[in-house]
């Protein structure tokens, strides 16, 4: 039986299916069905977050996106553009019992080494962080909500 973690996000209902014993949610962003692990749990909500709370549009998201980072490939989970193409926001997604620690603003810091966006955002459903990026003075500030769409643009 499926029985998720509750979130501190908005409840948004979900298509959730089982095959074979594997649960998969329909991911209406990229228009396919994915093995629910825990991480998509938090994944899937806060894009519904941020497009239903905070008008982010959708066609604007590149979601588990890659990129090379030291002759590696990797994956973040969320990467917002601006309607002009500029990279906006990355966003990193840990299960809800993933703690959040220096470890994973740090690999947020290194997506966004390569992608310069003005926002990192990091969540695991529970506990979110958002930090405003000034790249010039090479520093950063929290704040406590995370501004709509428009607010940032």
């Amino acid at each position: 039986m499926f029985n998720p973690t509750p979130l501190n996000l908005p409840f948004h209902p979900f298509k959730i299916t089982q095959r074979d014993g594997v649960h998969y949610i329909f991911d209406e962003a990229r228009k396919k069905h994915l093995v629910l692990t825990p991480e998509e749990w938090v994944r899937q909500h806060f894009i519904k977050y941020l497009i239903k709370e905070k008008q982010f549009p959708v066609s604007l998201m590149q979601i588990e996106g890659g990129l090379s980072l030291n002759q590696t490939r990797k994956r973040s989970d969320i990467l917002i553009y601006t309607n002009s193409g500029e990279k906006l926001m990355v966003v990193e997604c840990k299960a809800p019992s993933v703690n959040i620690t220096q470890a994973t603003f740090d690999q947020a810091a290194r997506y966004n080494s390569v992608y310069k966006a003005k926002w990192i955002v990091i969540t695991n459903g529970l506990n979110h962080y958002y930090a405003q990026i000034d790249h010039e003075k090479k520093g950063f500030l929290f704040v406590e909500e995370l501004p709509t769409y428009s607010q940032l643009v």
